[in-house]
């Protein structure tokens, strides 16, 4: 019925076009369609599940009743354990949550000096995440206001039109104790095996400290290499098999960055340990992170795929130009459109795309070209945190980069679990499609769309994802779209075609048809729960297959996201 109506729809639309302006020619009657086509038999390797990781600032929403729904939902969402990071686990304070700011008290002092240490809160974030059946990536910092070379002022207050460097207080210094430091790291990673068991810990990452190269680390660069040696020792004589790694620097395409990552990796192979005096330091995984920049063009926010996608490959080039690092796992500690999750749109209107669909395809599309960039590079990337949860009792839909607000998910979550759904390896995509991910490196997306598609296999399913992005946020007419899927085993299949666009899984449109309300009713706010759920276009149906191809033909809108997902038996 659903597809009918969209039938009807259609031909209205077509028919009011003809009272407007006229008779169409038959090349605007009948655009031709984007070929794309899926070869099942080309295996391009495992289909890691690289989206299954996400952070936050704010430690302490972890277990608020947002958090927890929306940790929840995440989980829920994918086969594998999703990972976690999250900051500020070791910052001084009472736990109370603010923006861009959090603390557990896990070490403070007594008055002579003594450390005392209080795992409740880090239990209470960790616990959170356990009973999920997720992952802690164990971020090792900030600086605990007792051992800071510089601890006032330390708490900050801040909130969307303050200025960013103002965060930078007294949590971001070096240690004035470096032994005092690495007891504490020793006592956490201890605590840690004691609590959830070797076996548990073992499955973690234990990384040191966020983006040393900017405000986040005042110290050099060369503090930063001491501090990794004193806590890197700390976690492997806690629990020798545990995986530690860095530098988490932001923007290796940037020089600055790329001098303090090559700094930090020289030193991993061939420095001499500050702790151990001899040569080099244990490494089991390398990180870094990409961010886009978005501006607003002509009073429209336009998009900078391109420039995350060069920090990207920029990292995977450093990292591969190490023979004995190149194939250690990376991850993507942080991988966003851009770089302030809690700079909301209100102040910063550049930050438009964030409610809507636009978000959801720049996620397909860039989540794509992440595993080409590690392929063209010939290295080992397992994960790309997207830098994106929820911001407790904020104004709906106030253009936070979050995944849900007030506990309704918005359209971007839905792309992860369409995510959920690619299971097996991924096969090959082609066609003379417009932008391969080279051209999206280098142009972005600034002339036609981008329509394209990542697909996967396993014995009885495919999955195809499609896009029709833009990195201009301007009215569009739909794409039509034809997807040939070759190689299938089967004399048919059964479609289901989940979609995002402006009609569905879209609780942001639906808020917008309700008038916008400041404080839904409950029962706007279970519309718009079932709104932010992933939909199907249609009811599933049976298509037949010929010649072991199965044709699927639709419109997708621009800035859409389509998920095919074929079973056969």
């Amino acid at each position: 019925m659903r597809a009918r109506i969209h039938r009807l729809l259609h031909a209205g639309l077509y028919t009011v076009t003809l009272l407007i302006h006229g008779p169409l020619s038959a090349q605007e009657a009948q655009p031709k369609p984007v070929a794309i086509d899926v070869d099942l038999a080309k295996d391009k390797g495992p289909m890691k599940p690289i989206w299954a990781w996400f952070g936050y600032d704010e430690p302490n929403y972890t277990y608020m009743k947002d958090g927890k729904k929306l940790l929840t939902e995440i989980s829920k969402l994918s086969k594998v354990p999703v990972n976690v990071r999250a900051h500020s686990l070791l910052v001084t304070g009472d736990g109370t949550a603010a923006l861009k700011w959090g603390s557990t008290n896990a070490y403070t002092e007594d008055k002579k000096g003594n450390p005392i240490y209080d795992w409740t809160i880090v239990d209470k974030i960790f616990d959170t995440y356990i009973e999920r059946g997720m992952k802690p990536i164990a971020q090792i910092g900030f600086m605990p206001e007792a051992l800071s070379t510089k601890p006032q002022p330390y708490r900050h207050n801040w909130s969307p039109g303050d200025k960013y460097n103002d965060i930078y207080t007294g949590w971001a210094y070096p240690p004035k104790d470096y032994k005092k430091w690495s007891e504490l790291v020793y006592q956490w990673v201890t605590h840690s095996v004691q609590r959830y068991g070797k076996q548990e810990v073992e499955s973690w990452y234990w990384e040191l400290w966020n983006e040393p190269n900017i405000g986040y680390w005042k110290g050099t660069p060369e503090e930063y290499i001491k501090l990794y040696d004193y806590t890197a020792d700390a976690v492997k004589r806690a629990l020798p098999t545990a995986k530690v790694g860095g530098p988490e620097v932001t923007g290796p395409a940037w020089e600055v960055s790329e001098k303090f990552m090559r700094a930090f990796l020289d030193h991993v192979v061939s420095g001499t340990n500050y702790v151990t005096g001899k040569t080099g330091s244990p490494l089991d995984f390398i990180t870094f992170h990409a961010k886009g920049d978005p501006k607003v063009v002509n009073g429209a926010v336009q998009m900078n795929m391109g420039k995350q996608l060069r920090d990207i490959d920029k990292g995977f080039e450093i990292v591969a130009s190490y023979p004995t690092l190149k194939q250690l796992p990376i991850i993507i500690g942080e991988s966003d459109p851009e770089g302030c999750a809690a700079c909301s749109e209100d102040f910063h209107p550049q930050n438009a795309y964030r409610n809507g669909t636009m978000y959801s395809s720049y996620t397909a599309a860039s989540f794509a070209r992440k595993y080409d960039l590690a392929e063209a590079r010939g290295v080992n990337l397992v994960g790309a945190v997207t830098w994106a949860f929820e911001f407790e009792d904020q104004p709906w839909f106030r253009g936070f980069r979050d995944l849900a607000t007030n506990g309704v998910d918005k359209p971007v979550l839905n792309v992860f679990r369409m995510f959920g759904m690619m299971e097996g390896n991924r096969v090959a995509v082609s066609n003379g499609l417009a932008y391969d991910y080279a051209k999206v490196r280098d142009e972005s997306v600034r002339k036609g769309a981008d329509i394209n598609a990542l697909a996967s296999k396993n014995a009885q399913t495919a999955t195809v994802m499609v896009w029709n992005y833009h990195d201009d946020n301007v009215p569009a007419p739909a794409a039509p779209v034809s997807v040939t899927v070759k190689g299938v085993p089967a004399t048919k299949v059964l479609v289901e075609h989940y979609r995002i666009d402006r009609q569905f899984s879209n609780s942001y449109e639906a808020w917008k048809r309700m008038g916008s309300p400041k404080s839904p009713t409950a029962e706007q706010v279970a519309e718009l729960e079932k709104a932010g759920q992933l939909q199907l276009l249609g009811s599933p149906e049976w298509i037949p297959v010929k010649n072991s191809q199965a044709a699927l033909n639709f419109t997708l809108p621009r800035q859409g996201v389509s998920l095919l997902k074929l079973t056969w038996q």
